[in-house]
């Protein structure tokens, strides 16, 4: 069971895009997947336009369910998503 925090915030992404999920410090809590991934998910520790610095890459074709990051991020969150799948991104800003 995860506990629940006030200073926890969500976005939600369904499309093959690329999301600006935060732009400022802080930390990726979770990434929940509700259905198996259709593409390759890469997560970024940046903002629009500068994607050098990788958190991690999640395989196409991952299942479905929680995913445990609690990692700090120093410049926001960007998330790519190479095919329509739906997820869920769990974060704190500082």
């Amino acid at each position: 069971m995860h506990e629940y925090r006030d200073n926890y915030f969500y976005k939600y992404i369904s499309t093959a895009t690329t999301t600006d999920v935060s732009a400022v410090a802080g930390s990726l809590i979770r990434i929940v997947l509700t259905e198996t991934a259709a593409g390759a998910i890469t997560i970024y520790d940046a903002t629009t336009g500068a994607t050098t610095a990788t958190v991690g890459v999640m395989k196409a074709s991952i299942v479905e369910g929680d995913y445990d990051f609690n990692c700090r991020v120093a410049n926001g969150i960007q998330i790519v998503t190479a095919a329509a799948s739906k997820l869920t991104v769990i974060y704190s800003k500082s």
